[in-house]
């Protein structure tokens, strides 16, 4: 009988450790797989311009595939100290590195996520006009 008992001891002994193996293992596939589908995804493009007719693609360094987009030059106010996004109210002054040169001419903001009112990321600007 004692043997019986020993035996039944190890056994779920080995169960329990199975049992942690194996939700050890799900957790590390959990994890893979999350650093499988977050991948760095890739820059998405701009929509073609007369002056960019192909378009262009956003830099991976502002953009994730869906941070940026066109905005219209009514909604930034540039000025002696740099770029407001009269959106948000945020001055980018003209020496920040998130400022950007436009391929195409217009401008471009880049913000976390996407948001029109997240903090931006990069301004794709034209040239200064003054």
């Amino acid at each position: 009988m004692r043997g019986a008992v020993t035996a039944l001891v190890k056994l779920e002994s080995e169960v329990a450790l199975f049992t942690i193996e194996v939700r050890m293992m799900s957790k590390r596939g959990v994890t893979l797989m999350a650093l499988v589908i977050a991948a760095p995804a890739a820059a998405h493009d701009a929509t073609p311009t007369a002056a960019q007719p192909t378009g262009w693609t956003y830099p991976f360094s502002c953009c994730s595939g869906l941070d940026c987009r066109e905005i219209r030059s009514q909604a930034v106010l540039e000025g002696p100290r740099g770029y407001v996004i009269k959106l948000t109210g945020e001055l980018i002054t003209s020496r920040d590195t998130r400022i950007r040169n436009s391929p195409d001419g217009q401008f471009h903001h880049c913000t976390v996520a996407g948001e029109p009112t997240g903090r931006t990321i990069c301004l794709f600007v034209p040239p200064r006009s003054f």
